[in-house]
């Protein structure tokens, strides 16, 4: 007897071993399996099919050493999705398998529990009296006292990392530990939901427009597995979500709800846990691997979570009767898995696991759909329901557009700030209502620069500017993540006049703090939010208005639901339309058409100043007036015109090395073989805009196929053409690897 094992290796193909005659009864497709592999390796391999010789003449067979599951971890529906990706992806399945299974059951002696470290006071400073002798105990150490004060200020259990990311240095935490007025614990991160008793009951009603929403969806799942849900920001669109989850759950199938961004959970998980109770499984990223493994093998049990609620990454569990699918914003390039490989989108994924199940349909749902999604469902191939009317008649924003331009040659701007954006915020604060500031990028400024002879510190890795990140006194690369000094002078000219240029979410909290002293000020982006509890709580305090102004990144663009926010101020508009990439406009219109969304939740009409130096762009007007079907036309025209999706497919072929002569070498010969077999639909190789990134040079060559091209064909002359590079000596350590469908 023989199997086929799949490795977490990054090698195609499956491998090949014989089973010991005591192990043979042992042995059903989807167990983990313990195996040599090379001289002195051991992996913990699937076996992905079973089957009785003969063999290839000459080829030699190793024995599996132990077969580590009495029953499959694996369902036949998952390794069919496994495929799928490995072959659309043109991805090795062996790296799919790193993807999808959580780390603990890719590990022969199972999992570790993670902890976390938190923070509280020890037991003598837990009463008033204790906590003013400690406070003065701290009057001549500044740093520590105002370290100790914000650690007082959160009202729930507290871990290590939030306070750092309160700005103080892990010298300043230790050194109050030290004192005995903090001491730190571990704490195992994550739990399975026992969200209590299901309660259905509470079910809301939906409107007369939800209603009919929910019946014309009913309709086209008849005719269509997927049915695209157009509805316009604070529709309701969550409601209807609840009522066709209990719709399904009546039939005894199981449901998943996927959303882009692990912040959203949050929100949506209270909301779904307070109708669903411990019916609802959760599972993202920032779950602890152990819990991760025990929702895997609870999904296996014979007591599964009816509906599971997560991020990309959930597509890869095992359902046994899943029913319904729900892709939320479907629109996010977070679906898109950009590193490592399998380099593949979730919403296709989802689309394909949904047509292993006979009965399975899919609904996508979003303000502002992704041009191929429209596309697919004005031509037919998706159903198209769509929900004009915000819930209880809210009028959609007024978005007022200020031309910084010519405000900037006035000299009238405050920093980044127009007069009145500034007035209309003050206004909101002073009435006790909230606003939200968006600006695009994280850290305190985007670069620094030399006043005399402009030098900009680069990564010496990347091909990137350093960020300044002023709370940590430190550059870094957003690329590879390696951290500097700040210098003191710059080592061009010794000059020591060092200033920043541009403005990052870190900077424009410090500019808010001055212009509004006793605003409750947070800011939500990657820098606050790197622990599962520091999300839950920037959201939970802006909800209940322990913090009234906001700042963040495109986090805070994402679908999340507050009832005060009267002011949405999207700071510079341009950043996101000066991109050089074909989906610039797309994103910079969904971005802004959901920030914007934000505003004028319940009760009253919203306002957004939106910031820009182009106001006559008609991408502009776009947005102002909320026009999506002319936002699509003026682009899907274009589109057509050159080539691009939804017209064509591409593929991105990326090549790297670390000699930038190399790369540049085997970037024109894998081009030129490239074009023996595609000709014309070949572009490059050329050099990306961020030609080098930890330490390897880059080169790009783009494929622009025809919808209705082979791409089985496709894939045989990509790989045929990467073998012919790396049999070559001089490409031995050439790095090759595709991009399906680049977002």
């Amino acid at each position: 007897m023989f199997v086929d094992v799949i490795l977490p290796v990054p090698l195609d193909g499956v491998f090949t071993y014989s089973v010991p005659t005591p192990l043979a009864e042992q042995v059903k497709i989807g167990v983990r399996v313990l195996v040599p592999f090379g001289r002195n390796k051991t992996y913990v391999g699937i076996v992905a099919k079973t089957h009785k010789g003969p063999l290839p003449n000459g080829m030699q067979i190793k024995d599996i050493f132990q077969v580590l599951d009495v029953s499959p971890i694996l369902l036949d529906s998952q390794l069919r999705l496994w495929q799928w990706i490995a072959d659309y992806y043109m991805s090795p399945i062996g790296e799919v398998y790193k993807a999808a299974l959580p780390s603990g059951l890719k590990a022969e002696d199972g999992y570790k529990p993670k902890t976390e470290t938190y923070i509280r006071l020890t037991p003598q400073f837990r009463n008033e009296q204790a906590l003013h002798i400690a406070l003065d105990m701290l009057q001549r150490a500044p740093k520590q006292q105002a370290a100790f004060i914000d650690f007082l200020h959160f009202d729930s259990e507290i871990t290590r990392d939030e306070l750092l990311n309160q700005g103080h240095s892990l010298q300043t935490v230790t050194a109050l530990i030290k004192r005995g007025l903090l001491e730190t614990y571990e704490q195992e991160v994550g739990r399975l939901n026992h969200g209590g008793e299901p309660h259905l009951d509470k079910i809301q009603p939906l409107s007369v427009a939800q209603q009919d929403a929910y019946n014309q969806i009913q309709f086209s799942f008849l005719k269509k597995n997927v049915t695209l849900l157009h509805g316009v920001t604070s529709s309701g669109k969550t409601e209807l979500y609840i009522h066709l989850i209990r719709q399904t759950l009546e039939k005894k199938q199981q449901v998943l709800y996927l959303l882009p961004e692990i912040a959203l959970t949050v929100q949506i998980m209270s909301r779904l846990q307070r109708v669903f109770g411990d019916r609802l499984g959760i599972y993202h990223s920032k779950y602890s691997d152990a819990e991760r493994v025990e929702i895997w093998q609870k999904q296996l049990s014979g007591h599964p979570y009816d509906v599971i609620l997560g991020a990309r990454s959930a597509v890869f569990l095992p359902f046994q009767n899943l029913g319904l699918v729900i892709v939320d914003e479907e629109h996010e390039t977070s679906y898109k898995q950009q590193d490592p490989m399998p380099r593949y989108h979730a919403r296709s994924a989802a689309i394909m696991l949904a047509q292993m199940f006979s009965s399975c349909r899919v609904l996508l749902g979003t303000a502002t759909p992704s041009l191929e999604t429209y596309h697919n469902a004005k031509t037919g191939k998706y159903g198209l329901v769509e929900l004009t009317e915000r819930y209880k008649g809210i009028e959609l924003p007024e978005i007022q557009v200020v031309d910084i331009k010519d405000l900037q040659h006035r000299k009238m701007m405050n920093g980044p700030f127009s007069p009145l954006l500034l007035c209309k915020v003050r206004e909101a604060l002073e009435r006790g209502e909230q606003a939200i500031l968006f600006q695009n990028r994280r850290g305190y400024a985007p670069m620094i620069e030399c006043k005399q002879c402009g030098w900009v510190p680069h990564c010496q890795h990347c091909d990137v500017s350093l960020t300044l990140h002023r709370n940590l006194n430190q550059l870094t690369c957003h690329y590879c993540g390696n951290t500097y000094q700040v210098p003191v002078e710059c080592p061009n000219c010794g000059c020591t006049q060092l200033q920043t240029r541009g403005y990052g979410t870190e900077k424009i909290e410090a500019e808010v703090h001055d212009i509004f002293p006793d605003a409750r000020i947070a800011r939500m982006d990657l820098d606050t939010t790197r622990s599962r509890q520091a999300y839950e709580r920037i959201i939970n305090d802006f909800s209940a208005g322990r913090t009234n102004l906001l700042i963040g990144t495109q986090m805070i663009s994402k679908g999340l639901d507050f009832d005060k926010v009267s002011v949405v101020g999207i700071l510079n508009a341009d950043t996101m339309l000066n991109y050089p990439d074909f989906r610039a406009y797309e994103q910079a219109f969904m971005m802004m058409a959901q920030v914007s969304g934000r505003a004028g939740r319940k009760g009253k009409r919203g306002l957004v100043i939106l910031q820009t130096k182009s106001p006559d762009l008609p991408l502009i007007a776009q947005v102002v007036h909320n026009d999506y079907t002319a936002f699509y036309r003026s682009l899907i025209a274009e589109r057509q015109q050159f080539r691009y999706p939804p017209y064509y497919r591409l593929v991105y072929v990326y090549l790297k090395h670390r000699q930038d002569a190399v790369v540049a070498k085997a970037g024109m010969e894998m081009g030129a073989l490239l074009r023996q077999w595609f000709s014309g639909r070949v572009l490059g190789p050329d050099k990306p805009s961020i030609s080098k990134v930890k330490s390897l040079s880059i080169r790009k060559i783009v494929l622009k196929l025809e919808s209705g091209l082979n791409m089985a064909e496709v894939r045989k002359y990509l790989a045929l053409a990467q073998q012919q590079m790396l049999q070559d000596k001089r490409y031995s350590t050439l790095q090759i690897y595709y991009d399906v469908d680049p977002l």
